[in-house]
C-alpha cells in the first residue's frame, strides 16, 4: 500500500493499465490530477483549445493504435462540450474514457455551480458513466471502466471525479494485472453452416465494419477473402479495413452509396456481415437487408450479441471476434471448389472501378484532379482523415487505401473531426505523412486546435475546400427549396494567414493546375500546411452541380 491523493490514484491507475497520452483542457475541478501528471513522466498530457476538439482527438487516437482514448475535462460546460466525442465514439464503437472533474460531494444536489449529474446527461449516449464517491475504490472503477471499453462493442465510458475525492489521502493498492480485451469465437456448428452457404454461394459478398480491429484482424480478412476469391464491401467510413488496390475491394456502404454498390448487395444470395452493426448508412437508409430480401442469406457476427436483430434479422448470428470466425471459415473451405459464378467478383471490381472517375468539375480548383493527385503522392503509409460534409465525399469515395493506409473519419457525421484527428494521429505516429481534408465550415468547428497543434509540434496537413457555404445543407436547400438560400452563405476569414499565424506553411490555390506542386510543398513542409482551395460551391457534388439541382426540381 501506498499513500497517495486521490488524483494521484487516477493517474497510478492508468499509468498500471499501460496509458501513455491522453487530451483534454485542463479545469480547477480536477486539479489533483493535473498535479499528479507532474510526477508522471511517462505521460503526456495534451492540451487543447476545446473539450470537443479533445474528445475527438482522443477517439481518433484510439481508433488508430488499438488503444483506449483518454480525455480529461472540467464540470458542466466542459463536459458538454465533449459530448460530441462521446457520441462520435459510441456510434464508431471506440473504446473511450471521458473523466470530468465535478462538483465536490458535500454540495452535490444543490444545483452548485456548473453541477450536472452526469449519469444522466451521458446514459444515453455513452456505453457506461459512473462516477467515483469513495476515493479508496478509484482503481476498481477505473479498471472496470477500462474492461468496459474494451469489452463486446467497444464504447466510450464516462467516469465523474468529485473534487473533494480528488484531494481526500488513503493507502491504496494500485494492482498491476493487466486488462485484456476478452476474445470470442463462433461455435464449430456454425461455422460447418457458414461454410457450407459460402461453399454453395453463386454472389457471396463478406460486408466488414465496426471498431477494434487489430492486425491480425485485418489479416485474416485479407486471407480469407482471398482464398475464396469473395468480393469485399467495408461498412460506412472503414475503407481501411481490406486493401482498396485489391482485386477484390468493391467499394464502401455508406453515404452516397454508388449504383454499384446498392447492386452488390442486393443481388448477392449470401452475404457474410464481419463486426459489422447494420446501421442506416449500411443499409441503405434501411433499405437493404428488410425481411422482404427473398432467398438472399445473412450471417452477421459482432463481438457483442446486442447488435443482432436491430432491424436487419440474420440467418446466423455469431459472436464471435473477426480471426477466429475468419480463420476458421479458411480452414473449413481449405480446397474446396466453390460454386460461385466466376464473372461476379470482376464484374463487382470492374462497377467499383468505373464509379473512381469524377467528371470534370465547374470549379477553379477541381477537386477529382485534386483527389487525383493526392493519391497519386501519398505515401504508403500516411493517415487521411476527414470531417463531414458534400467534400468528404473526395477522400471517401474517390481515394483508394492500400494495406498499411490509415483513415480516421467520424461514423456518427461530426463536422469538425478531420483536425482533431489529424493533430492526435501526429501525436500518435509524428513520422508519418497525415493529411486532413475539411470543409471551410468543417474546419472551423476546431480550427482552434491549430494551437494544440502549435504547442505539441503535431503538424499535419489540411486541404481546405472552400467553397464558402456550408455544402450539404446548401445541397438539401436546392432540392427541396430550390433556389430560396437560407442560412448557408459563409464568409471566411484568410486561412493563409491563420495558418500562419500558427506557425503552418499557408497557401491558396486559385487553380486546378497549381495544386500539384502547392501540394509537395506541403509534403516537404517540417511545420505542417494549410492550403485553402477556391472550389466553386456550383461544384455542390461530383456528379451534380446546383444548375443540375434546380433543374430538377423545374422537371
Amino acid at each position: 500500500m501506498v499513500q497517495m491523493s486521490g488524483g494521484q490514484a487516477v493517474v497510478q491507475t492508468l499509468l498500471s493499465l499501460g496509458a501513455r497520452a491522453g487530451f483534454g483542457v485542463p479545469g480547477e475541478s480536477y486539479l489533483a490530477v493535473l498535479d499528479a501528471f507532474c510526477d508522471a513522466p511517462d505521460f503526456r498530457f495534451i492540451g487543447c483549445r476545446n473539450e470537443g476538439g479533445a474528445a475527438f482527438m482522443a477517439e481518433a487516437w484510439a481508433k488508430l493504435t488499438g488503444g483506449v482514448g483518454l480525455c480529461f475535462v472540467t464540470r458542466g460546460p466542459g463536459a458538454t462540450n465533449a459530448s460530441i466525442g462521446v457520441h462520435t465514439a459510441m456510434q464508431a464503437s471506440t473504446p473511450m474514457l471521458l473523466f470530468v472533474g465535478q462538483v465536490g460531494l458535500e454540495h452535490q444536489g444543490r444545483e452548485a455551480f456548473q453541477e450536472l449529474d452526469y449519469r444522466q446527461v451521458f446514459g444515453p449516449i455513452a456505453k457506461y458513466a459512473t462516477e467515483i464517491t469513495d476515493m479508496s475504490r478509484t482503481p476498481e472503477i477505473i479498471r472496470r471502466a477500462w474492461s468496459m471499453a474494451i469489452s463486446g462493442r467497444p464504447g466510450p465510458v464516462v467516469i465523474a471525479l468529485p473534487e473533494d475525492v480528488l484531494t481526500q489521502s488513503a493507502e491504496i493498492v494500485i494492482p498491476s494485472t493487466p486488462i485484456l480485451a476478452p476474445k470470442s469465437a463462433a461455435v464449430a456448428a456454425d461455422l460447418e453452416q457458414l461454410a457450407a452457404k459460402l461453399q454453395g454461394a453463386e454472389r457471396p459478398v463478406i460486408l466488414a465494419g465496426g471498431g477494434r480491429w487489430d492486425a491480425q484482424d485485418r489479416r485474416a480478412l485479407q486471407s480469407c477473402a482471398r482464398q475464396l476469391n469473395i468480393p469485399v464491401v467495408t461498412g460506412f467510413r472503414y475503407h481501411d479495413l481490406f486493401d482498396n488496390t485489391d482485386p477484390l475491394f468493391v467499394g464502401e456502404a455508406g453515404v452516397g452509396m454508388t449504383a454499384n454498390t446498392k447492386r452488390l448487395l442486393t443481388e448477392a444470395d449470401v452475404i457474410l456481415a464481419v463486426n459489422l452493426r447494420f446501421g442506416e448508412m449500411t443499409t441503405n437508409a434501411f433499405t437493404l437487408f428488410g425481411v422482404d430480401r427473398g432467398a438472399q442469406w445473412i450471417a452477421q457476427s459482432h463481438r457483442s450479441g446486442d447488435e443482432f436483430h436491430k432491424y436487419v434479422a440474420p440467418n446466423l448470428s455469431m459472436i464471435s471476434d473477426p480471426a477466429p470466425l475468419l480463420d476458421g471459415l479458411g480452414a473449413r473451405l481449405e480446397g474446396v471448389r466453390m460454386g460461385q459464378d466466376p464473372a461476379w467478383a470482376q464484374s463487382a471490381r470492374a462497377g467499383f472501378k468505373a464509379a473512381q472517375t469524377a467528371k470534370v468539375q465547374p470549379s477553379p480548383v477541381d477537386m477529382g484532379v485534386v483527389t487525383g493527385i493526392v493519391q497519386r503522392l501519398l505515401p504508403a503509409d500516411a493517415i487521411v482523415t476527414n470531417g463531414a460534409g458534400n467534400f468528404a465525399i473526395w477522400p471517401n469515395k474517390f481515394l483508394q487505401f492500400s494495406e498499411h493506409q490509415r483513415l480516421l473519419a467520424p461514423q456518427s457525421g461530426a463536422m469538425g473531426y478531420g483536425l482533431p484527428a489529424a493533430i492526435a494521429a501526429k501525436v500518435a505516429y509524428p513520422e508519418r505523412c497525415v493529411v486532413c481534408f475539411a470543409g471551410d465550415g468543417d474546419f472551423q468547428m476546431n480550427c482552434q486546435e491549430l494551437g494544440a497543434a502549435l504547442q505539441t509540434g503535431a503538424r499535419p496537413i489540411v486541404l481546405i475546400v472552400n467553397n464558402g457555404s456550408y455544402g450539404t445543407i446548401r445541397m438539401h436547400q436546392e432540392r427541396h427549396y430550390p433556389r430560396r438560400v437560407s442560412g448557408t452563405d459563409m464568409i471566411n476569414p484568410d486561412f493563409v494567414t491563420l495558418a500562419r499565424a500558427y506557425g503552418f506553411h499557408g497557401e491558396r490555390i486559385e487553380r486546378t493546375e497549381d495544386f500539384a506542386d502547392a501540394f509537395c510543398r506541403a509534403l516537404a513542409s517540417p511545420t505542417g500546411a494549410i492550403l485553402d482551395l477556391n472550389v466553386a460551391p456550383e461544384a455542390i457534388t461530383p456528379t451534380m452541380t446546383i444548375k443540375d439541382l434546380n433543374a430538377l426540381s423545374d422537371g
